[in-house]
Protein backbone atom coordinates (compact mmCIF):
# COMPACT_ATOMS: atom_id res chain seq x y z
CA UNK A 1 0.00 0.00 0.00
CA UNK A 2 1.02 4.04 0.03
CA UNK A 3 3.69 5.21 2.37
CA UNK A 4 2.26 7.28 5.23
CA UNK A 5 2.56 11.38 5.15
CA UNK A 6 5.35 12.02 7.32
CA UNK A 7 3.54 14.79 9.38
CA UNK A 8 6.45 17.52 9.76
CA UNK A 9 7.08 21.25 10.95
CA UNK A 10 8.99 24.45 9.63
CA UNK A 11 9.45 27.79 10.95
CA UNK A 12 10.82 29.72 8.29
CA UNK A 13 10.14 30.44 4.19
CA UNK A 14 11.98 29.75 1.81
CA UNK A 15 12.80 32.93 1.18
CA UNK A 16 13.82 33.70 4.99
CA UNK A 17 16.12 30.96 4.64
CA UNK A 18 18.05 32.43 2.19
CA UNK A 19 18.26 35.77 3.30
CA UNK A 20 19.59 33.85 7.02
CA UNK A 21 22.23 32.54 4.60
CA UNK A 22 23.33 35.11 2.87
CA UNK A 23 23.62 37.17 5.74
CA UNK A 24 26.11 34.44 7.15
CA UNK A 25 28.39 35.15 4.51
CA UNK A 26 28.08 38.60 4.59
CA UNK A 27 29.00 37.90 8.44
CA UNK A 28 32.04 35.86 7.71
CA UNK A 29 33.43 38.35 4.93
CA UNK A 30 32.83 41.73 6.61
CA UNK A 31 32.92 40.98 10.87
CA UNK A 32 35.07 37.92 10.54
CA UNK A 33 35.69 34.73 12.81
CA UNK A 34 38.18 34.74 15.73
CA UNK A 35 40.18 31.71 15.79
CA UNK A 36 42.71 30.81 18.40
CA UNK A 37 44.07 27.62 17.10
CA UNK A 38 47.63 28.50 15.24
CA UNK A 39 46.98 25.33 13.11
CA UNK A 40 43.54 25.89 11.82
CA UNK A 41 44.65 30.10 11.01
CA UNK A 42 47.48 28.34 8.85
CA UNK A 43 44.76 26.27 7.20
CA UNK A 44 42.84 29.32 6.26
CA UNK A 45 45.74 31.56 5.14
CA UNK A 46 46.64 28.85 2.58
CA UNK A 47 43.47 28.98 1.23
CA UNK A 48 44.01 32.42 0.57
CA UNK A 49 41.87 33.82 3.75
CA UNK A 50 42.63 37.55 4.73
CA UNK A 51 44.15 37.18 7.93
CA UNK A 52 44.53 40.04 10.90
CA UNK A 53 47.32 38.21 13.25
CA UNK A 54 47.18 40.83 15.59
CA UNK A 55 43.58 39.97 16.50
CA UNK A 56 43.08 36.35 15.04
CA UNK A 57 40.16 37.53 13.04
CA UNK A 58 39.69 35.62 9.88
CA UNK A 59 37.61 37.30 6.89
CA UNK A 60 36.64 33.66 4.97
CA UNK A 61 34.57 34.51 1.59
CA UNK A 62 31.73 33.78 0.50
CA UNK A 63 33.44 31.52 -2.05
CA UNK A 64 35.76 29.29 0.42
CA UNK A 65 32.48 28.68 2.22
CA UNK A 66 30.18 27.52 -0.75
CA UNK A 67 33.12 25.46 -1.81
CA UNK A 68 33.23 23.49 1.47
CA UNK A 69 29.77 23.19 1.63
CA UNK A 70 29.83 21.07 -1.50
CA UNK A 71 32.33 18.99 0.55
CA UNK A 72 30.10 17.85 2.87
CA UNK A 73 28.41 14.48 3.04
CA UNK A 74 25.41 14.31 3.23
CA UNK A 75 24.29 11.66 4.98
CA UNK A 76 27.09 9.98 7.54
CA UNK A 77 26.76 6.72 9.12
CA UNK A 78 27.92 5.38 12.75
CA UNK A 79 28.18 1.26 13.75
CA UNK A 80 27.86 0.24 17.06
CA UNK A 81 30.93 -1.23 18.95
CA UNK A 82 31.28 -4.46 16.77
CA UNK A 83 30.86 -2.64 13.14
CA UNK A 84 27.18 -4.38 12.81
CA UNK A 85 24.91 -2.26 13.17
CA UNK A 86 24.87 0.58 11.14
CA UNK A 87 22.89 4.39 11.93
CA UNK A 88 22.08 6.76 9.31
CA UNK A 89 22.61 10.22 10.24
CA UNK A 90 20.83 12.25 7.35
CA UNK A 91 17.84 12.85 5.31
CA UNK A 92 15.11 12.61 8.12
CA UNK A 93 16.06 9.61 10.17
CA UNK A 94 15.85 10.45 13.99
CA UNK A 95 17.97 9.51 16.66
CA UNK A 96 17.83 10.49 20.11
CA UNK A 97 21.10 10.23 22.39
CA UNK A 98 21.51 11.68 26.54
CA UNK A 99 23.20 15.06 26.05
CA UNK A 100 26.63 15.89 27.55
CA UNK A 101 28.21 16.79 29.88
CA UNK A 102 25.99 16.82 32.82
CA UNK A 103 28.16 17.48 36.24
CA UNK A 104 25.19 16.44 38.56
CA UNK A 105 23.06 13.45 38.76
CA UNK A 106 19.31 13.66 40.76
CA UNK A 107 19.74 11.27 43.50
CA UNK A 108 16.81 8.66 43.37
CA UNK A 109 16.11 8.82 46.88
CA UNK A 110 17.18 12.25 48.16
CA UNK A 111 15.47 13.99 45.10
CA UNK A 112 18.53 16.40 45.18
CA UNK A 113 21.26 16.91 43.06
CA UNK A 114 24.96 15.54 43.43
CA UNK A 115 28.22 15.14 42.37
CA UNK A 116 28.43 12.09 39.65
CA UNK A 117 30.54 9.21 40.83
CA UNK A 118 31.92 6.40 38.38
CA UNK A 119 29.27 4.15 39.40
CA UNK A 120 26.61 6.86 38.34
CA UNK A 121 28.43 6.73 35.13
CA UNK A 122 28.60 2.93 34.97
CA UNK A 123 24.48 2.63 35.73
CA UNK A 124 23.47 5.56 33.10
CA UNK A 125 25.50 3.83 30.32
CA UNK A 126 23.91 0.30 31.01
CA UNK A 127 20.19 1.52 31.87
CA UNK A 128 20.98 3.72 28.12
CA UNK A 129 21.53 0.14 26.85
CA UNK A 130 17.93 -0.99 27.36
CA UNK A 131 16.59 2.27 25.90
CA UNK A 132 15.14 0.95 22.95
CA UNK A 133 13.94 4.29 21.52
CA UNK A 134 17.58 5.80 22.23
CA UNK A 135 19.77 4.92 19.62
CA UNK A 136 23.13 6.42 20.81
CA UNK A 137 25.13 7.19 24.24
CA UNK A 138 26.73 9.81 25.20
CA UNK A 139 29.43 10.66 27.41
CA UNK A 140 26.59 12.57 29.66
CA UNK A 141 28.23 13.05 32.85
CA UNK A 142 31.25 13.76 34.27
CA UNK A 143 32.78 11.48 37.38
CA UNK A 144 33.88 13.88 40.39
CA UNK A 145 35.79 10.82 41.80
CA UNK A 146 38.26 11.08 39.15
CA UNK A 147 41.39 14.17 38.23
CA UNK A 148 40.06 16.64 36.00
CA UNK A 149 42.65 16.72 33.71
CA UNK A 150 41.45 12.70 32.67
CA UNK A 151 37.72 13.46 33.45
CA UNK A 152 37.06 13.71 29.91
CA UNK A 153 38.71 10.20 28.17
CA UNK A 154 37.71 8.34 31.49
CA UNK A 155 33.74 9.11 30.26
CA UNK A 156 34.27 7.33 26.68
CA UNK A 157 36.92 4.69 28.27
CA UNK A 158 33.73 3.68 31.20
CA UNK A 159 31.63 3.87 28.05
CA UNK A 160 33.58 1.49 25.69
CA UNK A 161 33.62 -1.26 28.49
CA UNK A 162 29.71 -1.10 28.73
CA UNK A 163 28.23 0.35 25.60
CA UNK A 164 27.20 -1.04 22.06
CA UNK A 165 25.51 2.15 21.28
CA UNK A 166 27.42 4.69 19.26
CA UNK A 167 28.72 8.04 21.23
CA UNK A 168 28.19 11.41 21.48
CA UNK A 169 31.37 12.74 23.00
CA UNK A 170 33.93 15.58 23.39
CA UNK A 171 37.17 16.69 24.82
CA UNK A 172 37.68 19.30 27.93
CA UNK A 173 41.46 19.66 26.63
CA UNK A 174 43.07 19.58 23.64
CA UNK A 175 46.08 16.99 24.92
CA UNK A 176 43.19 14.43 25.86
CA UNK A 177 41.74 14.31 21.87
CA UNK A 178 44.49 11.76 20.59
CA UNK A 179 44.13 9.26 23.52
CA UNK A 180 40.24 9.54 23.13
CA UNK A 181 40.83 8.04 18.95
CA UNK A 182 43.27 5.59 20.46
CA UNK A 183 40.71 4.43 22.85
CA UNK A 184 38.36 4.30 19.56
CA UNK A 185 41.46 2.74 17.13
CA UNK A 186 42.06 0.49 19.83
CA UNK A 187 38.28 -0.91 19.66
CA UNK A 188 38.16 -1.20 15.90
CA UNK A 189 41.94 -2.85 15.54
CA UNK A 190 43.40 0.42 13.16
CA UNK A 191 42.89 3.72 12.18
CA UNK A 192 41.65 2.49 8.75
CA UNK A 193 39.02 0.42 9.95
CA UNK A 194 37.76 3.73 12.52
CA UNK A 195 37.33 6.14 9.72
CA UNK A 196 35.09 2.92 7.68
CA UNK A 197 33.22 2.61 10.61
CA UNK A 198 32.84 5.73 13.04
CA UNK A 199 32.17 4.37 16.18
CA UNK A 200 31.71 8.17 17.67
CA UNK A 201 30.87 11.87 17.11
CA UNK A 202 33.18 14.71 18.50
CA UNK A 203 30.82 17.39 19.66
CA UNK A 204 32.97 21.07 19.03
CA UNK A 205 31.14 24.33 20.42
CA UNK A 206 32.26 27.59 19.03
CA UNK A 207 32.77 30.57 21.60
CA UNK A 208 29.84 33.03 21.28
CA UNK A 209 29.52 35.46 19.50
CA UNK A 210 32.07 34.18 16.47
CA UNK A 211 34.83 32.67 17.68
CA UNK A 212 36.84 29.20 17.63
CA UNK A 213 39.01 28.66 20.39
CA UNK A 214 42.13 26.36 20.30
CA UNK A 215 40.84 23.45 21.67
CA UNK A 216 37.47 23.64 19.91
CA UNK A 217 39.46 23.86 16.28
CA UNK A 218 42.12 21.59 17.23
CA UNK A 219 39.07 19.28 17.80
CA UNK A 220 37.64 19.94 14.65
CA UNK A 221 41.32 19.60 12.49
CA UNK A 222 41.92 15.98 14.30
CA UNK A 223 38.69 14.36 14.02
CA UNK A 224 38.17 15.46 10.42
CA UNK A 225 42.09 14.17 8.96
CA UNK A 226 40.97 10.77 10.78
CA UNK A 227 36.99 10.58 9.61
CA UNK A 228 35.58 10.87 12.73
CA UNK A 229 32.56 12.99 12.54
CA UNK A 230 32.51 16.48 14.20
CA UNK A 231 29.17 18.11 15.60
CA UNK A 232 29.46 21.84 15.58
CA UNK A 233 27.31 23.25 18.05
CA UNK A 234 26.89 26.88 18.07
CA UNK A 235 25.16 28.21 21.59
CA UNK A 236 24.06 31.63 21.10
CA UNK A 237 22.21 33.70 24.45
CA UNK A 238 19.58 36.05 22.80
CA UNK A 239 20.34 39.20 23.78
CA UNK A 240 23.45 38.81 25.41
CA UNK A 241 25.96 36.23 23.43
CA UNK A 242 24.02 36.72 20.45
CA UNK A 243 21.12 39.18 18.99
CA UNK A 244 18.39 39.16 20.57
CA UNK A 245 15.63 38.40 17.71
CA UNK A 246 15.56 34.60 16.84
CA UNK A 247 16.44 35.30 12.97
CA UNK A 248 19.65 37.40 14.39
CA UNK A 249 20.72 34.63 16.35
CA UNK A 250 20.31 32.30 13.49
CA UNK A 251 21.80 34.44 11.70
CA UNK A 252 24.84 34.09 14.07
CA UNK A 253 24.71 30.45 14.37
CA UNK A 254 25.34 29.61 10.64
CA UNK A 255 28.11 31.90 10.29
CA UNK A 256 29.62 30.24 13.52
CA UNK A 257 28.68 26.74 11.91
CA UNK A 258 30.35 27.67 8.72
CA UNK A 259 33.51 28.69 10.27
CA UNK A 260 34.01 25.05 11.86
CA UNK A 261 33.09 23.00 8.61
CA UNK A 262 35.22 25.40 6.59
CA UNK A 263 38.03 24.35 9.26
CA UNK A 264 36.83 21.06 8.45
CA UNK A 265 37.05 20.76 4.82
CA UNK A 266 40.41 22.46 4.90
CA UNK A 267 41.94 19.87 6.86
CA UNK A 268 40.40 17.04 4.77
CA UNK A 269 38.05 17.63 2.13
CA UNK A 270 34.86 15.11 2.24
CA UNK A 271 35.37 15.27 6.31
CA UNK A 272 31.58 14.41 7.71
CA UNK A 273 30.07 17.27 9.37
CA UNK A 274 26.79 18.16 11.70
CA UNK A 275 25.21 21.23 12.00
CA UNK A 276 24.09 21.09 14.91
CA UNK A 277 23.25 23.58 18.08
CA UNK A 278 22.41 24.80 21.83
CA UNK A 279 21.08 27.81 21.86
CA UNK A 280 18.98 29.47 24.64
CA UNK A 281 16.64 32.30 24.72
CA UNK A 282 18.70 33.89 27.68
CA UNK A 283 16.22 34.86 30.93
CA UNK A 284 17.30 38.42 31.49
CA UNK A 285 14.76 38.46 34.54
CA UNK A 286 16.50 35.35 36.12
CA UNK A 287 19.97 35.60 34.69
CA UNK A 288 19.32 31.13 33.34
CA UNK A 289 19.44 29.72 30.03
CA UNK A 290 16.26 28.15 29.31
CA UNK A 291 16.32 25.10 27.01
CA UNK A 292 12.64 24.16 27.58
CA UNK A 293 12.08 27.69 26.24
CA UNK A 294 9.55 27.57 23.58
CA UNK A 295 11.66 30.35 21.64
CA UNK A 296 14.86 27.66 22.04
CA UNK A 297 13.03 24.91 20.31
CA UNK A 298 12.07 27.42 17.68
CA UNK A 299 15.66 28.10 16.96
CA UNK A 300 16.69 24.67 17.45
CA UNK A 301 14.33 23.61 14.41
CA UNK A 302 15.24 26.56 12.29
CA UNK A 303 18.97 25.68 12.21
CA UNK A 304 17.57 22.28 11.39
CA UNK A 305 16.04 23.60 8.53
CA UNK A 306 18.66 25.67 7.17
CA UNK A 307 20.90 22.96 7.60
CA UNK A 308 18.59 20.43 5.64
CA UNK A 309 18.15 23.05 2.99
CA UNK A 310 22.16 23.01 2.41
CA UNK A 311 21.57 18.83 2.56
CA UNK A 312 23.81 18.69 5.84
CA UNK A 313 23.26 16.34 8.50
CA UNK A 314 21.53 17.85 11.62
CA UNK A 315 21.73 18.17 15.42
CA UNK A 316 20.18 19.69 18.45
CA UNK A 317 19.71 20.34 22.10
CA UNK A 318 15.96 18.92 22.64
CA UNK A 319 13.78 16.58 24.12
CA UNK A 320 15.32 18.37 27.79
CA UNK A 321 13.87 20.39 30.96
CA UNK A 322 14.82 23.36 33.36
CA UNK A 323 12.85 21.40 35.92
CA UNK A 324 15.06 20.56 38.80
CA UNK A 325 12.76 17.58 39.52
CA UNK A 326 11.14 14.87 37.41
CA UNK A 327 7.73 16.51 37.45
CA UNK A 328 5.01 18.17 35.39
CA UNK A 329 7.01 20.97 33.91
CA UNK A 330 9.49 18.44 33.16
CA UNK A 331 7.32 16.04 31.19
CA UNK A 332 5.98 19.25 28.74
CA UNK A 333 9.22 20.60 28.33
CA UNK A 334 10.52 16.94 27.05
CA UNK A 335 7.44 16.20 25.70
CA UNK A 336 7.19 18.82 23.45
CA UNK A 337 10.80 19.55 22.68
CA UNK A 338 11.28 15.41 21.40
CA UNK A 339 7.86 15.79 19.57
CA UNK A 340 8.81 19.43 17.74
CA UNK A 341 12.64 17.77 17.18
CA UNK A 342 10.89 14.91 15.63
CA UNK A 343 8.81 16.62 13.62
CA UNK A 344 11.30 19.03 12.46
CA UNK A 345 13.58 15.67 10.99
CA UNK A 346 16.65 16.57 13.31
CA UNK A 347 18.72 13.69 12.53
CA UNK A 348 20.69 13.95 16.12
CA UNK A 349 18.39 14.79 19.24
CA UNK A 350 20.36 15.66 22.41
CA UNK A 351 18.83 15.17 25.46
CA UNK A 352 16.82 12.77 27.34
CA UNK A 353 17.66 12.44 30.81
CA UNK A 354 18.38 16.19 31.60
CA UNK A 355 17.34 18.44 33.96
CA UNK A 356 18.23 22.61 35.18
CA UNK A 357 19.91 23.78 32.40
CA UNK A 358 21.43 20.87 31.03
CA UNK A 359 23.81 20.39 34.43
CA UNK A 360 21.71 17.40 35.39
CA UNK A 361 21.21 13.70 34.89
CA UNK A 362 18.13 11.75 36.00
CA UNK A 363 18.33 7.64 35.42
CA UNK A 364 14.26 8.12 36.15
CA UNK A 365 13.71 10.80 33.64
CA UNK A 366 15.94 8.83 31.27
CA UNK A 367 13.13 6.26 30.98
CA UNK A 368 10.04 8.54 31.33
CA UNK A 369 12.20 10.07 28.34
CA UNK A 370 12.82 6.93 26.76
CA UNK A 371 8.61 6.97 26.39
CA UNK A 372 8.29 10.19 24.91
CA UNK A 373 10.74 9.75 22.71
CA UNK A 374 9.04 6.44 21.38
CA UNK A 375 5.83 9.05 21.21
CA UNK A 376 7.52 11.24 18.70
CA UNK A 377 9.08 8.48 16.82
CA UNK A 378 5.80 6.94 16.37
CA UNK A 379 4.10 10.55 15.73
CA UNK A 380 6.45 11.10 12.66
CA UNK A 381 5.65 7.31 11.42
CA UNK A 382 2.28 8.95 10.60
CA UNK A 383 -0.84 7.31 9.38
CA UNK A 384 -0.16 4.17 6.97
CA UNK A 385 -3.02 2.78 4.83
CA UNK A 386 -1.98 -0.69 5.57
CA UNK A 387 -4.63 -2.55 3.16
CA UNK A 388 -7.05 -2.18 0.34
CA UNK A 389 -10.05 -1.67 1.11
CA UNK A 390 -9.04 -0.24 4.55
CA UNK A 391 -12.27 -1.11 6.54
CA UNK A 392 -15.02 -2.39 4.41
CA UNK A 393 -13.77 -5.91 4.44
CA UNK A 394 -13.41 -6.11 7.98
CA UNK A 395 -17.21 -5.00 8.61
CA UNK A 396 -18.13 -7.80 6.13
CA UNK A 397 -15.88 -10.40 8.84
CA UNK A 398 -17.02 -9.20 12.12
CA UNK A 399 -20.64 -9.97 11.68
CA UNK A 400 -23.27 -8.33 13.51
CA UNK A 401 -21.22 -7.75 16.90
CA UNK A 402 -18.64 -6.14 15.05
CA UNK A 403 -16.15 -7.65 17.55
CA UNK A 404 -13.12 -6.57 15.83
CA UNK A 405 -11.01 -8.11 18.19
CA UNK A 406 -11.43 -11.77 17.32
CA UNK A 407 -9.97 -11.25 13.45
CA UNK A 408 -7.01 -11.74 12.31
CA UNK A 409 -6.40 -8.56 11.09
CA UNK A 410 -6.41 -7.20 14.85
CA UNK A 411 -3.63 -9.80 15.75
CA UNK A 412 -1.64 -8.47 12.28
CA UNK A 413 -1.71 -5.00 12.93
CA UNK A 414 -1.88 -4.41 16.23
CA UNK A 415 1.26 -3.71 17.82
CA UNK A 416 2.75 -2.23 14.48
CA UNK A 417 -0.16 0.80 14.80
CA UNK A 418 0.72 1.51 18.58
CA UNK A 419 3.36 2.11 20.72
CA UNK A 420 3.24 0.53 24.52
CA UNK A 421 4.55 2.66 26.94
CA UNK A 422 6.70 1.06 29.81
CA UNK A 423 5.74 3.99 32.52
CA UNK A 424 2.87 6.07 31.36
CA UNK A 425 0.43 5.06 33.51
CA UNK A 426 -2.86 3.53 31.49
CA UNK A 427 -4.27 1.23 34.38
CA UNK A 428 -7.98 1.68 35.26
CA UNK A 429 -7.96 3.96 38.84
CA UNK A 430 -8.76 0.86 40.98
CA UNK A 431 -6.01 -1.12 39.52
CA UNK A 432 -3.63 2.09 40.33
CA UNK A 433 -5.01 2.52 43.55
CA UNK A 434 -4.36 -0.98 44.09
CA UNK A 435 -0.32 -0.50 42.98
CA UNK A 436 -0.03 1.69 45.78
CA UNK A 437 -1.07 5.04 43.87
CA UNK A 438 2.75 5.30 42.31
CA UNK A 439 3.54 8.64 40.47
CA UNK A 440 5.71 8.67 37.20
CA UNK A 441 8.66 9.44 39.24
CA UNK A 442 8.31 6.13 41.56
CA UNK A 443 6.85 4.11 38.46
CA UNK A 444 10.34 5.35 36.74
CA UNK A 445 11.80 4.05 39.75
CA UNK A 446 11.00 0.58 39.63
CA UNK A 447 11.58 0.65 35.87
CA UNK A 448 15.45 1.60 35.86
CA UNK A 449 15.69 -1.04 38.78
CA UNK A 450 13.95 -3.72 36.13
CA UNK A 451 16.49 -2.53 33.53
CA UNK A 452 19.10 -2.75 35.11
CA UNK A 453 18.53 -6.36 36.05
CA UNK A 454 17.91 -6.84 32.27
CA UNK A 455 21.58 -5.66 30.79
CA UNK A 456 24.30 -8.04 28.87
CA UNK A 457 27.88 -7.00 28.70
CA UNK A 458 29.23 -6.48 25.31
CA UNK A 459 32.15 -9.73 24.36
CA UNK A 460 33.47 -7.11 22.67
CA UNK A 461 33.79 -4.56 25.46
CA UNK A 462 35.13 -7.50 28.12
CA UNK A 463 37.78 -8.56 25.44
CA UNK A 464 39.22 -4.76 25.05
CA UNK A 465 39.35 -4.05 28.04
CA UNK A 466 42.81 -5.05 28.94
CA UNK A 467 43.81 -2.37 25.89
CA UNK A 468 42.02 0.29 26.73
CA UNK A 469 43.00 0.02 30.48
CA UNK A 470 46.53 0.36 29.51
CA UNK A 471 45.70 3.16 27.11
CA UNK A 472 44.18 5.14 29.83
CA UNK A 473 46.49 4.19 32.66
CA UNK A 474 49.68 5.71 30.17
CA UNK A 475 47.42 8.89 29.99
CA UNK A 476 47.10 9.33 33.47
CA UNK A 477 50.57 8.85 34.51
CA UNK A 478 51.25 11.42 31.69
CA UNK A 479 48.89 13.65 33.84
CA UNK A 480 50.25 13.05 37.33
CA UNK A 481 47.47 10.64 37.89
CA UNK A 482 48.51 7.34 39.79
CA UNK A 483 45.26 5.57 40.24
CA UNK A 484 41.67 5.56 38.76
CA UNK A 485 38.64 4.85 40.67
CA UNK A 486 37.74 1.18 41.15
CA UNK A 487 35.28 -0.23 38.92
CA UNK A 488 32.01 -1.59 40.26
CA UNK A 489 30.77 -4.79 38.86
CA UNK A 490 29.62 -4.34 34.78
Amino acid sequence: MSEALRPKVEFLTHQAVEQIIDEAFELLEKIGLFVENEEALQLLEEAGQRIDRRHGRVFISRELVEKCLRLCPSEIKLYDLDGHREYLVGRDEIHFDPGSAAIKILDSETLREREAKTSDLVALYKLVETLENIDFQSTALVSADVSREIADIYRLYLGLLISRKPFVTGIFRVESLRPMLDLLVAVRGDEESLTEKPLAIFDACPSPPLKWSRLTAQSLIDCSRLGVPSELIPMGLTGATSPVTLAGTLVQQMAESFGGMVICQLARPGAPVIFGCSPASFDMRKGTTPMGAVETMMIDCACAQIAKFLNLPTHAYMGLSDSKLVDGQSGIETAMGATLAALAGINMISGPGMLDFESTQSLEKLVVDNDLCGLALRLVRGIALREKPLALHLFEQVGPDFNFLVLPHTRKWYRQEHYFSSVLDRDVYDTWLALGAPDIFGRAKKEVQRRLSLYERPELGRNKAGELRKIIENYARACGVESLPELPEI
